[in-house]
């Protein structure tokens, strides 16, 4: 089950517009990083169960966290939400273990739909389905 969501993106309005879009009802934790060096520290401090992250970012992108964040745990559900929706954009984060890719500003339907994905994937991982 989905306790803790981090939204790692350097754009205050970004991570609000996020924010907006994730269900109240369902008593997520919501943590937020500005960029992608922090979103690592923090998700070593955190473990969040969901990663919302952003590929345009200074002092890390999102290409090098998500890259980091799947060597610490594997299973880490990376999110990846980016106006850059280039094919080698996509074919990269892919490779490097992103869960999805959402195209920005997500709406609020693709953000439930892609938690309810995650969701599956954690009861899988976990070994309950």
């Amino acid at each position: 089950m989905i306790k803790k969501i981090m939204i790692v993106d350097d754009s205050p309005v970004a991570r609000r517009m996020l924010k907006t879009c994730i269900p109240k009802d369902k008593g997520y934790e919501i943590f937020e990083a500005e960029n992608g060096k922090d979103g690592i520290e923090k998700f070593q401090d955190l473990k969040p169960d969901v990663i919302f992250m952003d590929l345009t970012m200074p002092v890390l992108d999102g290409y090098g966290a998500l890259e980091q964040i799947i060597k610490l745990d594997k299973n880490a559900i990376v999110i990846v939400t980016t106006a850059d929706i280039q094919p080698k954009s996509i074919e990269t984060v892919m490779g490097l273990g992103a869960f999805t890719l959402l195209k920005k500003p997500a709406k609020a339907k693709t953000i439930q739909d892609a938690l309810a994905k995650a969701e599956l994937k954690m009861k899988e991982i976990s070994g309950e389905l």
